[in-house]
């Protein structure tokens, strides 16, 4: 497959510095074939045989479907696209079926929905946007797991971003799960009567702009807290944590060769003719990034077990997509006989995938190191995936992290804040959830790689999939941002609102779906081709946005056999299948 014909050209003057411009404009589909051919030429381990990627075909809109110049929707595209040859490779070294005689269909547009995917599902008759605008998502649900996250006009802008005390340099403010937590260590007084979200963003950047942006990193870095300085993409490749994220690669798995060595993996020959069907996969993970890796599994064929503890907040709606094909747990490893379970899940398993804090599992006896000795023990490799916010070294590795956190240290947002003429130094957040859903796939893909390995090589792998990575790639000099007559051009189309500084990500996601509405309503509707329905749920009919790599090999190709369940369904004991 021949690379398209690109250049771009520097845009400090328009976008920021550090930033790169198409020359050359391509349509969306022949952008996500030249983007797959150059992640291909930069991911270790994946096969560069031209033919190989031939057996690619994306189609789609010509034209970009998103507010803002960040390429989003073709990275997704050509990102799933890989995970779909390497699925093939998986077919061929267990059926024998030759990759060359193979094919992987895309669609740009489904690849472009995917990133929105948890607001485009539908519950008995309604789309989750609408559901969530009418203010009656939370009435579908018998237990809630937000444990009043975001509740009150403090809470639901303590996730934003501020200015600061020094010119024209923005901070993303981050609540996490426990907005007081974070407040009240800037002494943040929570009783302040408001009356709205407007109300509640003023009263914090009155407190926010009395610090430096360095005051504030201090600051939650001493408190183990969320944040990010917001940088341009140039600004954040000269910090040392940039260096250091740059010298990984994006698909980043590699094989523990120090471990002892454990032989080839044969993968499993059942009915069920998906590639993973038989590999197990133990996940404990939330909100979006971590979870996404486990149900892109699970429509390959795996068995997915999802552990939670119920103690711990999650998202309520996020559970209606992202538990596809699983099996859920509650479990709380403080306890000796849910740790017992943990391990006996975890002896089984293929694939152990953990969203906690980079190295925190290890002081719980649950780490890398930990999981290789039990590789070692029963002689069958182990994939190890951790998903965080900053990648597998340098000074932030261990720092908590989020969505818009890896927006904001990227320079994602500050481009948006750019391309929607804001200020110099305003930052605005991606239209959609890009660097979790983005932090997802990657994950998936690098597990995928790793599963082929052990199936010829044995040993064990180790998969980081890093939220900051997942932005960084959109600012890439080689992938380009659209010209400022495309990101207008799109902006007319749709009619997307002009998105703020004091928005949640779920409140420009629902913006974003307004839009997708009024230009293609059959793509968004409940009997798109691109979505699927399951009759009976615990929540009533759904339908659901499917995989989005769809193989020739029709009985093969991804797709979920069991509908979504909710977190923690299962109290007690569990089992492989």
């Amino acid at each position: 497959m021949a690379i398209q014909a690109h250049e771009t050209v520097q845009g400090d003057s328009v976008y920021g510095p550090g930033t790169y411009i198409d020359k050359t404009v391509l349509s969306v589909p022949e952008d996500a074939q030249r983007i797959l051919k150059l992640l291909a030429s930069r991911t270790p381990g994946f096969n560069q045989d031209p033919a190989f990627l031939d057996t690619v075909k994306f189609e789609g809109r010509p034209t970009p479907m998103i507010p803002g110049p960040l390429k989003a929707p073709v990275l997704s595209a050509a990102l799933h696209a890989m995970c779909g040859l390497v699925a093939n490779e998986l077919l061929e070294i267990r059926d024998g079926t030759s990759v060359k005689d193979a094919s992987v269909t895309v669609n740009t547009d489904h690849a472009g929905m995917w990133l929105g995917k948890t607001f485009t599902a539908y519950v008995n008759g309604e789309d989750i946007s609408t559901l969530a605008r009418r203010r009656a998502l939370s009435k579908i649900f018998d237990r809630d797991f937000e444990q009043g996250f975001g509740v009150g006009p403090l809470a639901g802008r303590a996730t934003a971003l501020y200015p600061t005390k020094d010119y024209n340099v923005w901070y993303q403010l981050h609540g996490s799960l426990d907005a007081s937590k974070t407040l009240k260590s800037m002494g943040i007084d929570m009783d302040v009567p408001l009356k709205d979200f407007k109300e509640g963003y003023d009263y914090i950047r009155e407190h926010i702009q009395k610090w430096s942006p360095d005051e504030l990193e201090m600051h939650n870095v001493r408190h183990g807290l969320c944040g990010s300085i917001c940088y341009s993409p140039g600004g954040w490749r000269e910090t040392e944590m940039g260096k250091r994220l740059a010298e990984y690669p994006l698909v980043n798995y590699t094989h523990e060769s120090y471990a002892r060595p454990t032989p080839a993996v044969p993968l499993p020959i059942l009915p069920d003719r998906r590639p993973l069907a038989g590999i197990k996969v133990l996940e404990m993970v939330r909100i979006i990034a971590g979870p996404t890796v486990g149900v892109t599994l699970a429509s390959l064929g795996a068995d997915v077990i999802r552990v939670n503890c119920s103690k711990l907040p999650d998202l309520n709606a996020l559970q209606l997509t992202l538990n596809a094909g699983k099996r859920t747990v509650d479990l709380d490893i403080s306890k000796e006989s849910d740790m017992t379970q943990l391990k006996r899940l975890l002896e089984g398993a293929d694939v152990f995938v953990q969203g906690f804090r980079y190295g925190s599992l290890d002081r719980k006896g649950l780490g890398l190191r930990n999981m290789l000795d039990l590789a070692a023990k029963r002689n069958k490799g182990l994939i190890y995936v951790d998903e965080n916010c900053y990648g597998p070294a340098g000074p932030f590795a261990e720092r908590p992290g989020w969505q818009q956190i890896g927006d904001a240290a990227s320079g994602a947002s500050y481009v948006m804040g750019k391309a929607l003429g804001y200020d110099e130094g305003t930052s605005v957040l991606p239209p959609l959830p890009i660097s979790d859903m983005t932090t997802g796939i990657v994950g998936a893909l690098a597990t995928l790689l790793a599963l082929r390995d052990r199936a010829r090589h044995g040993g064990s792998y180790h998969v980081v999939s890093s939220l900051v990575a997942g932005d960084t790639i959109l600012v890439d000099p080689e992938v380009g941002l659209y010209p400022v007559d495309v990101v207008q051009r799109t902006l007319d189309e749709f009619q997307f609102d002009r998105t703020s500084p004091d928005q949640f990500v779920s409140e420009i996601m629902i913006q974003v779906i307004d839009g997708w509405k009024r230009v293609f309503p059959e793509y968004v509707a409940q009997d798109s081709p691109f979505m699927t329905s399951f009759e009976s749920t615990p929540w009533g009919r759904m339908e659901i946005l499917k995989p989005v790599a769809q193989l020739g090999d029709e009985p093969a190709t991804p797709h979920w056999s069991s509908p979504p369940v909710p977190i923690c369904q299962n109290d007690g004991m569990i089992s492989w299948a």
